[in-house]
C-alpha cells in the first residue's frame, strides 16, 4: 500500500516513518509547523528521517493555530508545565483539535498523490490527555476519511494499542536512531528532562530497556504517577 506517514520528528512518528517502510511503499512523509515552542527543534528530524528513507518530506505551515488557538504548547501561550504526562495540569499543553486538522489535510493531500493510507503514531499513552488520540475518535475520523474520499484512505494506527515504551522497543528494532528525535516542548537547545514530554521520553527508555541516548539538562528522579479515581 502505498502511503502518507505524519511526521513530528518525535520518537513515535519517527518509529511509524521507519515502521511504514517496512510494511508499505512511503509516498511522503508530512509535517506541520503550527506554531509550537518546538516545532523548530522536531522538524528537521522529520525532514532527516524522511530523506533516510528516500520519502518525500512536506512542511505544512498552519500559522492560524497560533493565532486563534489556545495552548500553552503554543509561542504564543504560557509556560509549558513539568511533571508526570499524565498530569492534569498537562492539559495546558492540548492544542484543540490538532490531529483532526492535521489528518484532514493530510487526507487530501494522500489521495492527491496516489496513496490509500495515512498513518499516524498516535498511542496508549496519550489517551489520558488528549481527546484526539483517542480510540473513539480515531475509529470515527478513520470513517471520516475512508467516506470522504475516492481513494477510500485508509487511517493506519499501528501504535494505538502500545505504550511509549513499547514503541521505544520497536524502534529499536527497526533500527532508528533516537538521538536523531525532539520530544521536549520547550524547544530549547536540549531537552530539558523536567516538562511532561520530556519525563515520558525518559520513562519509556527506562521500561523499555533501551539506552537512553537524549542529553537532558536535567536528571532528576521521575515524578510519580497521578493517582486517578
Amino acid at each position: 500500500m502505498n502511503v502518507v506517514v505524519l511526521c513530528s520528528g518525535g520518537m513515535d512518528s519517527v518509529a511509524a516513518l521507519h515502521w511504514a517502510r517496512r510494511e508499505h511503499a512511503v509516498a511522503a512523509a508530512m509535517s506541520f509547523d503550527y506554531g509550537a515552542k518546538h516545532n523548530h527543534r522536531e522538524i528537521p528530524f522529520a525532514a532527516e528521517h524522511a530523506a533516510l528513507v528516500g520519502a518525500r518530506h512536506e512542511i505544512v505551515r498552519l500559522d492560524f493555530v497560533e493565532r486563534l488557538f489556545a495552548s500553552d504548547l503554543l509561542k504564543s501561550g504560557g509556560e509549558i508545565p513539568e511533571g508526570h504526562y499524565e498530569a492534569e495540569n498537562m492539559k495546558q499543553t492540548v492544542v484543540p483539535f490538532r490531529n483532526a486538522i492535521m489528518l484532514s489535510v493530510a487526507c487530501g493531500f494522500a489521495e492527491s498523490v496516489g496513496a490509500e493510507g495515512l498513518v499516524i503514531a498516535a498511542h496508549g499513552g496519550d489517551h489520558a490527555i488528549y481527546p484526539d488520540c483517542r480510540e473513539d475518535f480515531m475509529r470515527a475520523m478513520g470513517d471520516a476519511m475512508r467516506l470522504g474520499t475516492y481513494a477510500g484512505v485508509q487511517l493506519l494506527r499501528p501504535f494505538i494499542a502500545m505504550t511509549k515504551g513499547d514503541i521505544a522497543a520497536a524502534g529499536a528494532e527497526l533500527g532508528v536512531d533516537f538521538a536523531r528525535t525532539w520530544s521536549c516542548y520547550k524547544g530549547g537547545e536540549i531537552h530539558c528532562g523536567k516538562c511532561g514530554t520530556c519525563v515520558e521520553r525518559r520513562e519509556a527508555f527506562a521500561l523499555a530497556g533501551v539506552k537512553d541516548p537524549t542529553v537532558y539538562a536535567s536528571h532528576g528522579a521521575l515524578p510519580e504517577k497521578p493517582q486517578t479515581g
